[in-house]
Parts: structure tokens; C-alpha cells; sequence
């Protein structure tokens, strides 16, 4: 399959800047996907390289060829739209042939190419139904097989589950992820502005904010290590906390003061010259627990309610001042089912380790 690259790719309407230095190499066999708020332009940037919108900085190649002016049907691309775009008045197997017979592939080929894709995609009992009789996950499985009859270099994914209920967007997130096992050597890129989908699918993310990348990484390498705060509190459900702090000792293990009046020595490494900056201190919902004896306290909270879902509790806690000046709740995530009630007093901890510390929006495991 094929190896993209991308450098310094930038895309304006007139004066209006879209999207501006994207610089991304993508491995053959990788399944990438792009995230991030609505607006930030994952599918505006999918669609260059579709060949669907034109590039108007940069370049993008496809296995060491640029193609910025290459037509979209001569670079090898298959793109799977959010809407099936099924044709209504065809069979699952004429929607899926439809491509090949205009390309005016040989009838031996289109039919081994829909056998293949058909068994891939567990369709073979539908072949012969019309889109009509068909459920939503179905008939995202006869678009997908219409990208998959094509054998492209490359498969892009434009949201492909948000017309789907909950239910069967698990499903058919199953399948892709599935599809991607039984077809090892396919690049992928996928647009989705659900982190679940992200996390559970890619091999890398790359989350899109302001107009460029914010950050690449493999899913854990998000997670566990976001670059700055906006990464921070994207990935992740719910969203990380965000505590004002500040840098009381620097060196292999920065020393901060938490917002309680307790000081305590989170092992990130930090320079002498940020002695004394404030700073936000990042801890995760789920990373909370309640304190006891002898903990270092990092949220002295009342509760404001409590949701308990059977397998978690998740806590909100009185607005807490955030590192840029907002009134914002704090969350906590406890495992089990705990009985507390709106108005009851919260001491909240955390493993030191799990606690992310960021100066002006940056990490600093990054600075």
C-alpha cells in the first residue's frame, strides 16, 4: 500500500486561513486518525488529501510522488463518505460493482472483487438486497466494501459512524477495527470528532486545534503525556482537571504547591528558571481518590451532586479556580458505588505520578 507525506501543506479560502504548516508523515500499514473540535479542519484537511479540496500551500505525496494537482481518481484513493451515498435503486452487489464497471474492469474481476470485499465485510447473504432492506451498520458495511473492491493505496474515512445509533456504532466500530486486523498492509486515515473511536482504533492520532497540529502520538502517548492543556482536556471523558499551583523547587523532581497550602514532589523534571512560576496542575477524573490519613490533599471540595452508574461514581465538586482565571467544577471518577450526597465535605488525592503540570499551556515534559 502507500506512504503519505505532507510538509508545510497550508489550505485558505481567499484571505481566511484555514489550516497552515501541516507536517505529517504517514507509514504504510498505519491507521491514522485525525481529531479534534468542530471547526478545526480534520475533514477539510481529508478532503486535500482526497484531491476533493486544493492544496494552496505545500506539498502531499503518495509514495514519493507529489500529487497536489493529480486528479482525485488517479490517486489511488477510496473514500468512505459520512453518508452511505448508496444508490437506492441498486443491489448491495451493483452499489459495490457500480466503480469497476465504469472503470470497465473485466466481469471476472469485479465478481472476485466483491466476493472478496463481501467476505471481508460479512455481506454475503445481502448481496442481492437493496440498500431499503438494509439496517444503518449494514449499509455502512456496503459503503466500506465499495472503497474495499477498488484496492486503493490509501482509505479515508469522513465520520463514518456518526449517522448510527449508540448501539450499533460500537458494532460497526468492531467491524473497522476488525477490517484493519484482515487487511494489515492498508493505510487508513479516519476523521472522527469522537475520542472513543480515536482511542480504539488508531495507531496514531493527530489532534488538530487553531488551525495546525497540536500533537501526534500513539493513543496512550496522549493520554499519558498530552503536550499542552488543550490535549490535555480533549482526550479523555471526563475532561481533565485543571488546579492553580505553583513551582516552589526545581530539579529532577519539581517540588509545587497545590491549591489546599500543601506542597508536595511530583517526579517531572523541571529547569531552575521556573522557580516560583505559576502553573496549572492536570489531574484525570478517573486518576482521583478519596483521601485518607496521612494523604497530601489536592482538592478540598463540597459535593455538588453524584451520578452512579453502577460501575463508577463520578463526583462534581465545587467550582475550583482554574489556572486561567475561570470558575470551572472539578470531577472525580470513583470506582465502585459510593453513597455521598450533594452538600457532604471531599478531600480528594491523587497518585503523585499521575499528576500533569503545565506552564503557560505547555507541558513540562515538553519544555
Amino acid at each position: 500500500m502507500a506512504e503519505l507525506k505532507l510538509t508545510d501543506v497550508a489550505k485558505a479560502y481567499g484571505d481566511v486561513k484555514v489550516l497552515s504548516h501541516i507536517n505529517l508523515d504517514i507509514q504504510t500499514g498505519e491507521l491514522i486518525v485525525f481529531v479534534g473540535p468542530s471547526g478545526c479542519g480534520k475533514s477539510t484537511l481529508l478532503r486535500m488529501i482526497a484531491g476533493l479540496e486544493k492544496i494552496t500551500g505545500g506539498t502531499l505525496e503518495i509514495e514519493g510522488d507529489v500529487v497536489n494537482d493529480v486528479p482525485p481518481a488517479q490517486r489511488g484513493i477510496a473514500m468512505v463518505f459520512q453518508s452511505y451515498a448508496l444508490y437506492p435503486h441498486m443491489t448491495v452487489r451493483d452499489n459495490m460493482a457500480f466503480a469497476l464497471k465504469i472503470a470497465k474492469k473485466p466481469q471476472a474481476e469485479i465478481d472476485a472483487a466483491i466476493e472478496r470485499a463481501a467476505k471481508i465485510l460479512q455481506l454475503d447473504p445481502y448481496l442481492d438486497r437493496l440498500p431499503k432492506a438494509l439496517s444503518g451498520g449494514q449499509r455502512q458495511r456496503v459503503a466500506i466494501g465499495r472503497a474495499i473492491v477498488r484496492d486503493p493505496k490509501v482509505y479515508l474515512f469522513d465520520e463514518p459512524l456518526s449517522n448510527l445509533d449508540a448501539a450499533l456504532r460500537v458494532a460497526t466500530r468492531i467491524e473497522i477495527a476488525q477490517l484493519k486486523e484482515s487487511m494489515p498492509d492498508s493505510t487508513m486515515i479516519y476523521v472522527t470528532h469522537d475520542q472513543v473511536e480515536a482511542m480504539t482504533l488508531a495507531s496514531r492520532i493527530v489532534v488538530l486545534a487553531g488551525g495546525g497540529i497540536s500533537q501526534v502520538g500513539t493513543p496512550l502517548e496522549l493520554y499519558e503525556k498530552p503536550a499542552n492543556t488543550f490535549v490535555a482536556q480533549f482526550i479523555g471523558s471526563p475532561a481533565m482537571n485543571m488546579l492553580p499551583g505553583r513551582i516552589v523547587g526545581t530539579g529532577d523532581a519539581t517540588r509545587i504547591g497545590l491549591p489546599t497550602g500543601a506542597e508536595v514532589d511530583v517526579p517531572i523534571p523541571s529547569a531552575a528558571a521556573l522557580d516560583g512560576a505559576e502553573i496549572a496542575i492536570g489531574v484525570r477524573p478517573e486518576d482521583l481518590t478519596v483521601a485518607e490519613e496521612g494523604d497530601p490533599v489536592l482538592i478540598d471540595s463540597t459535593v455538588l451532586l453524584s451520578e452512579k452508574l453502577g460501575e463508577v461514581t463520578v463526583v462534581y465538586c465545587n467550582p475550583v479556580k482554574a489556572f486561567e482565571g475561570d470558575d470551572a467544577q472539578t470531577i472525580a471518577k470513583l470506582p465502585g458505588i459510593h453513597q455521598i450526597s450533594r452538600g457532604t465535605p471531599l478531600k480528594l488525592t491523587a497518585p503523585l505520578e499521575k499528576l500533569h503540570l503545565f506552564h503557560e499551556g505547555h507541558s513540562l515534559l515538553y519544555i
